[in-house]
């Protein structure tokens, strides 16, 4: 964490020996002009004299905003930031708390560090607010915080020192928080856990992101934060001692390859150990990486020849290792990860990275620079910075400003990219990952969206389904007439995957007349139930509106065509009848066929095996999994297949000893069965046709049982008769229609009758 060293350079009376502080900063980094940050300091002094300090956290004795802004300087000087962002630093909290101005700011420092301060006072207007319908503070709701979201990344796309010092202050917040109410620091804390250190995580800066975390969870789950405290403390002296004689042990391994490397102990955050805990739903003693190491070299060649020296030494745990060197995290991160069994069968994570990976997962943003400037820069250069920056906040924006619940967003292990298009004039559109061209379209203008005929993405026309990439220049192309298609809506055919875009379709069909939308209703269901081959006959639609939660099918028909109700819920909705008890059809045959995926079960935890029939099963008692966790089977003798972890010793020794004795398994899904369903494609001939289905069907994780193809040469068309296991209709529905998007496919239906031959 980034420690405050205030004890040397503030005197017994709570004043401030600037002299002393200054030489503190010199001795961290080369500081340009050091008159310039005493005269802010001066400034600030006088200010403060002027005015009676305000009752606030961070008020000691009469040094508030001074204070505070030495503070905040200091965390900027660790981060390696330049003459500007310092002396901006200093001043903030005294602009902050009006007592000085952005005009005496520029006309005794000059415009670029007004600019820089006021940049933060506009970040100023994000912060948390109380949900009026539960206890979970959020953020500012409506179109006004979203225009107040946007206007912050704007300065913060325009100049990454403002994120910076925004970050500092409210470090220094929740570092002086305990000294308030518990209610204010209930609101530091969520706001900086919600806001600023996921922040801090999208920047790379490392050392600030755990800080924030593990101060924040400290206020927001105080109980949590010392049970895990305690256990620390339990086991502290213990755990140094095993990781010291590691830390010795690896330091003469490098010195015999000749490695100049840095071996030291790694602290595991408070936060970061209960966060694993909850995830993988595992006790402290299971958490690998409280007995942690870190290893520095310096060159990317190293890393790899000490990660062979570590696996030579103790025995690798399976499914803990991440090699973030060949694929880094989205921020930027890069290192080894790998743990192992250690000594007395202890387990111990390790972390080995070159000096200057090390410097950017601390400082993360921090260590490029990119922020000085495009003097010694081509345009070019300077423009991929900047649009490499551009991604980052916008990302961090979508989390923020569209998710309900984003906190949790912000924190997810895997966050949603987002690219990044060109309108014909140039500007630029962010849209989801995996949004099209009437995506787009809706994007720029619901009129356009509504006219959208055709779209032509860099120069070419394409498919309306066609998924978008960063950098696309999209032209949409229009009609006179305001007419969607109703294929729009349905989620399988991929035309359509914002819900801004999927709402400004539906609203428009719901603004027809209602009979129109009816008929329209009508002809859906019956073509889909023709193609499902439903006999509607057996099926009262009366009864299928009613478990849709319409009065009449009229009603329900009209939903349909206005975009309110998914064909998919009609669908499930006449499947309930078909399967009502006593009646026999082919939904329900046996699958209890030769070589296919069966379950067995063990108590209450169906595990599904593949390849074989069905086996008695037990769970071992070495390591007792329970579902979630990564299991493998080991065929016994007389006591059929024993469930272990992935990760227990006596698998692992198994896997050595007899590997022809193991089977891949996994977890079953409760309550759910799957039952054989023939399928007939046509389509035109093409080379490939056959294992363009069968790789979507893959994709799809469902087993096909049967297939049969028949061609016609004369007239160039092929039928395919496929029998695959499926478990709802409304899911037969959807694989067909994505069977109905692979070109030169004509048409798609379910057939009645078993698999030609």
């Amino acid at each position: 964490m980034v420690k405050v060293r205030e004890d040397q350079y503030i005197r017994e009376d709570g004043s401030v020996d600037l002299d002393i502080w200054l030489e503190q900063l010199q001795s961290q980094m080369d500081i340009e002009n050091i008159e310039q940050l005493r005269q802010a300091c001066e400034l600030v002094q006088q200010a403060q004299d002027r005015v009676s300090p305000n009752e606030d956290v961070w008020s000691k004795n009469t040094q508030g905003s001074l204070l505070t802004g030495l503070e905040m300087t200091q965390i900027l000087v660790e981060l390696q930031q330049d003459q500007d962002t310092l002396v901006a630093g200093v001043l903030y909290r005294s602009v902050r708390e009006g007592k000085l101005s952005i005009e005496r700011i520029r006309k005794e420092f000059g415009t670029p560090i007004a600019k820089l301060i006021d940049g933060v006072l506009q970040m100023a207007a994000i912060g948390s607010r109380k949900n009026p319908r539960s206890e979970e503070l959020v953020l500012g709701s409506g179109f006004a915080q979203v225009d107040n979201i946007r206007k912050m990344l704007v300065a913060m796309i325009d100049d990454v020192r403002v994120a910076l010092i925004k970050i500092a202050e409210r470090t220094c917040a929740i570092r002086a928080v305990k000294e308030g109410s518990r209610r204010k620091r209930y609101l530091v804390a969520r706001e900086v856990f919600d806001i600023y250190a996921p922040l801090a995580h999208r920047l790379g800066i490392g050392h600030i992101k755990w800080e924030l975390e593990d101060l924040s969870f400290r206020y927001l789950k105080p109980n949590d934060y010392k049970h895990i405290a305690q256990l620390l403390d339990e086991k502290r002296l213990d755990r140094q001692g095993f990781i010291n004689t590691m830390v010795s042990l690896l330091e003469q391994k490098l010195g015999e390859a000749s490695i100049d490397g840095e071996v030291n102990g790694r602290a595991k955050h408070i936060y970061s150990i209960w966060r694993k805990m909850q995830r993988k739903n595992i006790d402290f003693s299971q958490v690998y990486d409280v007995r942690a190491v870190r290893i520095l070299v310096p060159e990317i060649r190293d890393c790899y020849t000490v990660l062979g020296i570590v696996h030579g030494l103790w025995r690798n745990i399976p499914h803990e290792f991440d090699d973030y060197i060949a694929s880094p995290k989205p921020n930027g991160y890069r290192s080894l990860h790998t743990a192992v069994f250690g000594p007395e069968g202890k387990v111990l994570e390790i972390q080995i990275r070159t000096f200057e990976m090390h410097e950017e997962a601390e400082l993360g943003v921090c260590a490029h620079h990119l922020y000085k400037g495009t003097d010694t820069k081509t345009s070019s250069d300077a423009y991929e910075d900047k649009i490499a920056w551009l991604r980052q906040v916008l990302e961090w924006h979508e989390d923020l400003g569209e998710s309900e619940g984003f906190g949790d967003m912000l924190r997810a292990d895997i966050v949603q990219d987002r690219l990044y298009v060109f309108t014909p004039d140039g500007h630029v559109i962010d849209l989801p990952n995996g949004a099209t061209p009437v995506d787009f379209a809706y994007r720029v203008h619901t009129e356009v969206g509504h006219r959208c005929r055709g779209a032509k993405v860099n120069g070419r026309i394409v498919s309306l389904t066609t998924q978008l990439r960063t950098g696309d220049q999209v032209t949409i192309l229009t009609d006179n007439e305001e007419r969607p298609r109703r294929d729009w809506l349905n989620p399988n055919l991929g035309y359509v995957t914002t819900s801004r875009a999927r709402a400004k379709v539906a609203h428009w069909f719901k603004e027809q007349d209602k009979d129109k939308n009816a008929d329209a209703g009508r002809k859906i269901v019956d073509r889909e139930f023709k193609r499902l081959a439903l006999d509607q006959e057996e099926i009262d639609i009366r009864k299928v509106a009613g478990s849709v939660n319409y009065k009449t099918a009229e009603d329900m028909f009209a939903a349909l065509g206005a975009g309110d109700i998914r064909l998919s819920q009609i669908i499930s909705g006449a499947q309930r009848q078909v399967e009502r008890p006593g009646v026999e059809h082919d939904e329900q045959l046996d699958l209890a066929l030769p070589g296919s995926i069966a379950e067995a079960r063990s108590g209450d935890a169906g595990i599904r095996i593949e390849g074989v029939g069905n086996l008695l099963t037990n769970i071992a008692t070495c390591c007792q999994p329970v579902p979630g966790d990564p299991i493998g089977g080991y065929i016994t003798q007389g006591r059929g297949v024993s469930i272990h972890r992935e990760d227990c010793r006596n698998l692992l020794e198994l896997r050595q000893r007899e590997p022809g004795r193991l089977l891949e398994v996994d977890w079953g899904e409760e309550g759910e069965t799957t039952y054989p369903v023939d399928i007939s494609i046509e389509s035109f001939d093409r080379p490939g046709l056959l294992r363009d289905i069968m790789i979507l069907l893959a994709e799809e994780r469902l087993n096909v049982m049967a297939a049969h193809t028949l061609t016609d040469k004369s007239s160039n068309t092929a039928k395919l008769s496929i029998t695959i296991e499926i478990a709802r209709l409304d899911l037969l529905g959807k694989i067909m229609d994505k069977i109905n998007q692979v070109p030169n496919v004509i048409d798609v239906r379910r057939q009645r009758s078993g698999v030609h031959s």
